[in-house]
């Protein structure tokens, strides 16, 4: 389209010009109308502006609508298809909420069904962003007043954690914790004023306090704590972000059986996001309850008897495990030092918690199952038993123990300056002779030992080097030593001398007290190796059986019965004649074996010890480590003994 200036001559109607007639008119032209003689202007020219339109145009513009058309069209449709359920829920999240109805956790029951944890009220506050006023004065306004209210977080500390949500977003619609275990008083005051608050909403949650009759038991139960963003991403929106969930211990190894089944309803909010009415209701499922192997007095004298010996010695460090051999049960399991699990349960502080981490004796380690230590002389009847299978000797063949063993200039000593005499297997076990397993392990002059690769053999056969499945987190598996990691690790080859220190479970094989533990249960029960465990029953809310947790078998007479045989009659006569002889006193026969166990140049050795009893019919297996305890028949013993005598007597009684 364009503009064209253009030129009109106007006429006078009145003026008879040349080719006009008398009357005014024009020759061969009709007579002007007088409508249009009115508009015209006498004797003049004037210029005036016309349009005229180029159609070829046309085209571009349509082109450029239907671009932005289609651009519209575009948005109607990522609106409306692509995002139509995001806003849909938008929406309804205004008016229709999807609320947790939360299931009551399991309690956790002794062998005899003393309960060893409860659920105890805990109020619990929360926004949900998306409920929050927008006008940034009101919701400052709030914010002051909770703050006013709790007097534990600043304005500062909540806008912190409300800048960590996106609003516009599904998010915004889910509850954002503030703080927990908030005082009675404190959380009623909340509840009274939270109602003309929108978005501000305060829960009474449950959490779990432990009855710790036995410290060391928070080792075991573990605890329960909010639930992190980590742990939030793993469950697959079985959780909200205000639940709390289990993290260490059986707490967190049975938190599906514990957890429950969390119920929901549908319900109709007011303009503040407060609930109106309860629109539907699906009914939940509480959590299961446990029945434990565990026996608490037990443990409990366990674990005084420890504590008093190691105020004795000065040291601070200890573990001891007593199980059913015949079924793998845990009767009792210390490990010292402990923690209070209830300071973890109540929300700990980060003062406290620094504390832990960094004390010098680890507290929150669980030395039973995650401690790795050399077994010392306990090694020595898995050696014997090899030797004995392997018929590298038999329950007659003796050796000579004159104070040690010489291989050019290097001497491997007996504990006993001048040796123990002439040998044999029983003796070796009992009076724990070092010269003999260097015999058997290694070999001398022209007598061939297990050598290396027989020995890891056997101890793979016992479960060492790998987890014995304890239904508890953070088992260890130890470490067991061979020529290819010596190679690769240190640079070096595989020496006689290598082979000696483990023939006496020393140099760089490490086990776990459990595992100890576990593989003095084959000798006692005569050659079944079981999976240690802690929960024996699984039981509903009001404590109706669900499941009987069967003892798991995992290998039987890989060993011969008759050369486990003849290790036992060692370890029995450790107690008559041997360095556990303190245990005769105990009102039923004992067997075992001691063990000294050196780990640093210029630190004490760890004490040792592990039996059984009765010696004729085994029902459990005791073992002991104190760590820089010294002499194992010293230290342990006297342990073993006192806990043996209180068992067997009120057992009896």
């Amino acid at each position: 389209m364009g503009f064209k200036k253009r030129t009109t001559k106007i006429i006078d109607p009145f003026v008879i010009k040349e080719g006009e007639n008398k009357y005014g008119c024009l020759k061969d032209r009709h007579r002007l109308d007088w409508t249009q003689q009115v508009f015209l202007s006498v004797g003049s020219e004037k210029e005036t502006i016309g349009r005229n339109f180029n159609f070829s145009n046309l085209f571009k513009i349509n082109l450029i609508l239907l671009f932005f058309l289609l651009i519209i069209l575009f948005r109607v449709g990522w609106l409306q298809i692509v995002k139509g359920e995001y806003y849909h829920d938008l929406a309804e999240g205004n008016r229709i909420r999807i609320e947790r109805i939360e299931p009551k956790r399991g309690i956790i029951y002794d062998r005899n069904h003393q309960p060893m944890v409860r659920n105890v009220a805990n109020f619990l506050l929360y926004f949900i962003p998306a409920d929050l006023p927008k006008d940034e004065k009101e919701k400052e306004k709030i914010i002051e007043r909770i703050s006013q209210i709790l007097g534990v977080l600043s304005p500062a500390d909540i806008k912190t954690i409300l800048g960590k949500i996106k609003y516009r977003s599904l998010e915004s619609y889910q509850p954002l914790f503030i703080i927990d275990n908030i005082e009675y008083e404190k959380a009623m005051l909340l509840y009274l004023e939270s109602d003309k608050m929108p978005g501000v909403y305060l829960s009474n949650k449950t959490r779990r306090e432990y009855n710790l009759s036995s410290l060391s038991l928070s080792h075991i139960l573990g605890y329960t704590s909010k639930i992190n963003e980590k742990e939030l991403a793993k469950t697959n929106s079985n959780y909200s972000p205000i639940d709390y969930i289990g993290k260490t211990g059986l707490e967190n190894f049975f938190e599906n059986e514990l957890k429950g089944i969390v119920g929901k309803k549908q319900i109709e909010v007011d303009a503040l996001g407060k609930e109106k009415k309860i629109i539907n209701q699906i009914v939940g499922e509480d959590g299961h309850n446990l029945v434990l192997s565990l026996d608490i007095n037990l443990q409990k004298k366990l674990e005084e008897t420890i504590n008093s010996e190691l105020e004795k010695l000065k040291v601070k460090r200890a573990c001891a495990i007593v199980l059913n051999p015949n079924n793998g049960e845990i009767l009792a399991m210390i490990g010292v030092p402990s923690y209070n699990n209830n300071s973890f349960a109540k929300g700990i502080s980060q003062k406290e918690y620094q504390e832990l981490i960094n004390h010098p004796d680890n507290p929150l380690f669980n030395r039973c199952i995650s401690g790795e230590f050399p077994p010392g002389s306990t090694f020595k009847p898995i050696m014997a038993v090899a030797a004995l299978e392997e018929k590298i000797i038999n329950e007659n063949t003796s050796f000579l123990s004159n104070g040690g063993l010489r291989i050019g200039e290097w001497f491997f000593p007996d504990w006993k300056v001048g040796g123990h005499g002439t040998t044999n297997v029983r003796k070796a076990i009992a009076e724990s002779v070092n010269t003999f397993f260097y015999y058997i392990g290694g070999g001398f002059n022209n007598f061939v030992g297990l050598g290396v690769d027989n020995i890891i053999k056997y101890c793979k056969l016992f479960g060492l080097g790998e987890q014995t499945g304890i239904d508890i987190i953070n088992e260890s598996k130890g470490f067991l030593p061979s020529k290819e990691w010596k190679k690769t690790t240190k640079g070096e080859r595989w020496y006689i001398g290598d082979t000696y220190h483990l023939s006496i479970g020393q140099g760089d094989i490490s086990v776990t007290p459990l595992q100890v533990a576990n593989y003095t249960a084959v000798f006692a029960n005569n050659g079944s190796l079981y999976k240690p465990h802690l929960v024996s029953q699984i039981l509903t809310s009001d404590d109706k059986k669900i499941k009987q947790v069967e003892s798991t078998l995992i290998k039987k007479d890989f060993v011969s019965k008759e050369n486990i045989k003849i290790v036992r009659e060692g370890m029995r006569q450790t107690v008559v004649a041997g360095s556990a002889r303190n245990l005769q006193s105990v009102p039923v026969p004992v067997a075992g074996k001691t063990g000294t166990a050196q780990w640093a140049d210029k630190k004490p050795t760890h004490a040792w010890f592990t039996g059984f009893a009765p010696y004729d019919n085994p029902q459990v297996v005791i073992t002991i480590l104190v760590e820089q305890g010294g002499e194992g028949s010293s230290v342990a013993v006297p342990i073993a003994k006192e806990v043996l005598t209180w068992y067997f007597t009120n057992k009896a009684n």
